[in-house]
């Protein structure tokens, strides 16, 4: 395999996710500058969901009508768009109209509907493509597509987003302007601290991070070294021996995977047919329901389940979760297990971890071990656990369903797209409509 391949299409994978990510992770330097305050993460919640009708037009058309929808062309103008976007949002950001007599940060808004459309509309776009390249290269994807998380809160792990340092605030009670005396209490108080760099800055490094992603499809579609890459008759008969051989293996291992031997009649009309309806029905309803747990509910209620511990266990849950992400892409490169009863275990396992976060956002702000430092040490490993357990359930589903041909690869987007679409439409009423979290001081702790 080549290393430039590998380099290029995870450079392009990158490009899938990153304008969002970016957003998400400066909101504490853009929220104090903008009309609509904490208000904005609930708008963004309902503008990234009004994207997928990007992502649902595409995955329509392939359905029916295949062939009519020019795959390259969509992904060099979702591209384009999402580097001008990443532009614009550098000068005009907190620049507001009025609208019905109430300043709005209009620019911002349409432009974050933009990018949101161009991220939702990769899911079913930038997959499909990688059937072009050997199917070893669809993990290296995946592994761009966790750097697009990674990427963007390293850099503003770097600028100093939300770094909060604990100052003392003095509160004098009972004070008489007759009286020399008085009654004095001490408190700590969150100060913010400022950035290193600007939010413009910051919107120009993404809108360089997408141009990198557009450069990198570039070189896929025409360097003479990617072409050598794509799949030839030789390499084809080559993975199908392999493939006869693994399926007489697993034969031995029916609870290992459901390849079906060479002599037996297809399962489903689903790709290949090696897997019947019912598994083909499990296979996508893990994806959507991974999809919603790390894409929308879980880090919905991070800084719930983080606040109370302080701040530094918030950032080093944060930055570490976005680690695991690309890490058991890495690790699904080299252990590549298709087995859906492993499949089953690793979503049972991150479920049950995801439960225990949920349980501490509920308690919040006084969760279990608030006042040890264990509490913090467990809650930044939950939150590790969590993303790289699921994080290598989406990659292994993505690499079955390659296998099962571009149409599955299409409806994987879809499901990924739908799964995080529910996720977010149940958590959006009961974290910004009825307020059922209450936010943990990271300086003052007052539990029993």
């Amino acid at each position: 395999m080549s290393l430039l391949t590998h380099l290029l299409v995870c450079l392009f994978g990158m490009g899938s996710w990153v304008s969002i990510n970016g957003l998400w992770v400066e909101l504490p330097l853009i929220v104090p500058q903008i009309p609509e305050g904490w208000y904005l993460p609930s708008y963004l919640s309902v503008i990234i969901q009004m994207a997928n009708v990007g992502p649902l037009f595409v995955t329509l058309m392939h359905h029916f009508r295949p062939g009519t929808l020019n795959e390259t062309a969509v992904i060099y103008v979702i591209i384009s768009l999402g580097t001008a976007s990443s532009f614009l949002l550098g000068f005009f950001w907190n620049e507001t109209v009025v609208v019905a007599g109430v300043p709005r940060s209009v620019a911002l808004l349409v432009l974050t509907l933009f990018l949101a459309a161009v991220d939702c509309t990769s899911s079913v776009t930038f997959l499909p493509f990688m059937m072009r390249l050997r199917p070893q290269y669809l993990t290296t994807y995946y592994i761009g597509e966790g750097v697009s998380g990674l990427l963007p809160a390293l850099v503003a792990l770097i600028q100093g987003v939300g770094v909060v340092q604990c100052i003392n605030s003095t509160q004098s009670l009972n004070h008489t302007l007759n009286s020399s005396n008085s009654s004095l209490t001490f408190d700590l108080q969150a100060q913010y601290q400022p950035a290193n760099f600007s939010v413009e800055v910051f919107f120009f490094f993404l809108s360089a991070m997408m141009l990198v992603c557009l450069l990198a499809f570039l070189l896929l579609n025409y360097h003479p070294a990617v072409a050598r890459e794509h799949p030839s008759s030789q390499y084809t008969s080559r993975v199908k021996e392999k493939s006869q051989k693994d399926r007489k293996w697993v034969e031995q291992k029916p609870m290992m995977d459901p390849y079906r031997p060479e002599n037996q009649k297809r399962r489903s009309s689903f790709g290949t047919g090696a897997y019947s309806w019912m598994q083909v029905f499990y296979i996508f309803a893990i994806l959507a329901w991974a999809n919603a747990v790390t894409n929308a509910v879980l880090p919905s209620v991070q800084s719930y389940s983080c606040m109370p511990y302080g701040a530094n266990a918030y950032h080093l849950s944060a930055t570490m979760a976005a680690v695991s992400n690309p890490l058991a892409c890495f690790i699904a490169q080299f252990l590549p297990v298709r087995s859906l009863l492993l499949m089953a275990a690793l979503t049972v396992i991150g479920t049950g971890v995801g439960a225990y976060v949920m349980g501490m956002a509920v308690l919040s702000p006084c969760p279990l071990l608030v006042n040890d430092t264990s509490g913090g040490v467990i809650i930044v490993l939950a939150w590790i656990v969590f993303v790289l357990t699921l994080s290598y359930v989406k990659v292994m589903i993505g690499v079955i369903l390659r296998d099962e041909g571009h149409a599955a690869l299409v409806w994987c987007g879809a499901v990924v797209q739908l799964g995080s679409l529910l996720g977010a439409v149940t958590m959006f009423p009961v974290v910004s409509v009825y307020s059922f979290f209450s936010s943990g001081d990271p300086c003052n702790t007052k539990c029993p």
